[in-house]
């Protein structure tokens, strides 16, 4: 069973996003933060995390790029709906920084679905 990490600050996005990915068959792990999510991908690693951008202690920018530094092979989904600037702001640098994958949100089912098959067919290969 593939392991997904959902690092987000809002409780019912979590709660929304693991159900969907449980249903799906994915194990999940989740994190309200950045600092829990690298603490939580240390101990277990995820084949897959999603990060949202905008986030208290470690916002998700500061999450890729630390991620991505530690572990190069990460697979990593950036979602974000915005905040000082705008999303696509957001989710052009996370493309720079290395996320495999961005999306602005509310990310649709399908999309995210379609994303995380490429990643581990990726890792599969």
């Amino acid at each position: 069973m593939s392991k997904i990490l959902i690092i987000d600050d809002d409780e019912l996005v979590l709660d929304m996003m693991q159900a969907s990915l449980q249903e799906e068959g994915y194990e999940v792990t989740v994190a309200v933060n950045g600092d829990e999510g690298i603490k939580r991908y240390r101990e277990d690693p995820a084949d897959v995390v999603i990060t949202d951008v905008i986030m208290p202690e470690k916002e998700g920018i500061s999450t890729l790029l630390e991620l991505k530094l530690e572990f190069p092979g990460a697979n990593v989904i950036v979602m974000s709906g915005g905040g000082r600037i705008s999303a696509d702001g957001y989710l052009s640098t996370a493309k720079t920084l290395g996320a495999n994958f961005t999306f602005q949100k509310p990310v649709e089912h399908e999309q995210l679905i379609n994303a995380i098959e490429t990643l581990l067919a990726l890792e599969l290969s």
